[in-house]
């Protein structure tokens, strides 16, 4: 297998023109490759700038989970340190975890801090929903987002090769008109809902308005921890 390390977008494109396989960390196809065989060709994007930045409101898909620290908020952060191993945290990718994995552990922080995707297409870059990156497993570049006043993780303990832990995350953001809105996300098995909601009224008036949209569909247990990290996250 011929492993290409583009150094700028116009490589990834031709890499990619030419049957190249995006790989990420490799962390979750390497089994699958030993299983069934090698691609003639694979790409991994860790030598290109703009997959490989960390700053405080853009992260790079080549970015390992590993190398994320306190430049970002710490939803994110935290997200990032509940992934697997250290050994898997040194080698995983924002992009494989997001794109690639059926877990997408650090999907919810990206969507309460209202991340937007970059994605190389056949054109060039461009930039679009996170939901559209993981309905059409998009290559990503990368992600941004704006620094929100606060942020938190929770991630229910799990057991090795049994169903995924329940996840959620939260975020208030600054409207812009002088008022706050809270951004909450959920992964209840392998599904990841989210909502956003006006901060007025009080925790309680908060707590019935996340009712009345997806996340109300939660299963109670889900539903409780919920209600704890948001009051937690107003607090």
């Amino acid at each position: 297998m011929l492993l290409r390390l583009p150094t700028s977008v116009s490589a990834a494109q031709e890499c990619l023109a030419e049957g190249a396989v995006p790989i990420g960390g490799a962390t979750l196809v390497w089994a699958l490759w030993q299983r069934e065989g090698f691609p003639e060709q694979a790409m991994s994007l860790r030598s290109l700038p703009e997959a490989t930045v960390v700053e405080p409101e853009a992260l790079g898909a080549a970015v390992v989970l590993n190398e994320i620290d306190d430049r970002v908020p710490e939803v994110l952060r935290r997200a990032a340190r509940s992934v697997g191993t250290g050994a898997v945290r040194r080698t995983a990718t924002v992009g494989g975890n997001i794109v690639g994995s059926t877990l997408r552990c650090l999907l919810p922080a990206a969507l309460v801090l209202d991340a937007r995707a970059t994605v190389l297409g056949s054109d060039g870059p461009y930039e679009t929903d996170l939901a559209e990156v993981v309905a059409k497993r998009h290559l990503l570049l990368g992600i941004r987002w704006r620094t929100p006043i606060s942020s938190g993780y929770h991630k229910e303990p799990g057991d090795a090769g049994g169903p995924p832990p329940l996840v959620v995350a939260t975020a208030v953001h600054a409207d812009g008109e002088g008022g706050r809105v809270l951004r909450v996300a959920v992964r209840d098995g392998y599904e990841v809902l989210s909502d956003a909601v006006p901060c007025d009224g009080g925790a309680d008036r908060i707590l019935e308005a996340l009712e009345r949209g997806d996340v109300g569909a939660l299963p109670a247990p889900a539903r409780d921890v919920l209600r704890r990290q948001v009051a937690g996250g107003l607090g």
